[in-house]
């Protein structure tokens, strides 16, 4: 490479600053990373990728992949939304035990502020279960997370959907229906923010 290549990307980079993405309030708002951008316009709509573990310091939340969107820049500072997450590809796999039956449920939800998001959830037994037994669980998974969706603002559902609070409400009442070893939200994608917040 000539003097001359060499120089003019060294003042491209010189040119670029670097901005702070942190996770949003309701994530603690805990540094995610640095990105470099000669305009803070081309920061927003980068997604980052991150673990639960980088945000509560909890090895056992390592798992648990999650997505953030910046939305806005300040100073040197991009503010994110969670975008989405879900179970690592290891720890499914772990999940997953043979003479099992593993029920699946996708719902598609809308929290009491208008924020629409698609959640895939599993329950895995500790062995196999009638279709009744599925279909039971199946109607327990879609009224908690209904209802769940239907009490709580963006913030609060997505906290209880990491936080694997809503998990545990629908493990309470499906081991009632079959003996359950783990309930988990493996994954979540926020599909549409309502017009008035959208970015």
């Amino acid at each position: 490479m000539s003097s001359k290549g060499a120089k003019s990307i060294r003042d491209k980079w010189r040119t670029k600053a670097w901005y702070t993405v942190v996770s949003p309030n309701y994530f603690g708002s805990v540094e995610l990373c640095t990105i470099p951008a000669d305009d803070p316009a081309k920061v927003v709509g980068r997604t980052i990728d991150s673990t639960l573990y980088e945000i509560t310091n909890d090895f056992a939340h390592q798992y648990l992949k999650l997505y953030f969107q910046v939305v806005d820049v300040d100073g040197k500072t991009a503010k994110t939304v969670f975008k989405g997450h879900e179970y690592s590809r290891d720890y499914l796999r772990s999940l997953v035990r043979r003479r099992t039956t593993r029920v699946d449920s996708l719902l598609n939800i809308t929290t009491k502020d208008g924020y629409k998001l698609r959640l895939a959830v599993s329950a895995f037994s500790l062995s196999r279960i009638k279709t009744s037994q599925e279909n039971g669980i199946r109607k327990i998974m879609q009224r908690i997370v209904e209802e769940k969706a239907a009490a709580l603002t963006f913030d609060q559902f997505v906290q209880e959907v990491v936080l694997g609070k809503i998990a545990s409400d629908i493990y309470n009442e499906a081991k009632k229906v079959a003996p359950i070893r783990h309930v988990g939200i493996r994954k979540s994608k926020l599909i549409q923010q309502p017009a008035t917040t959208a970015a």
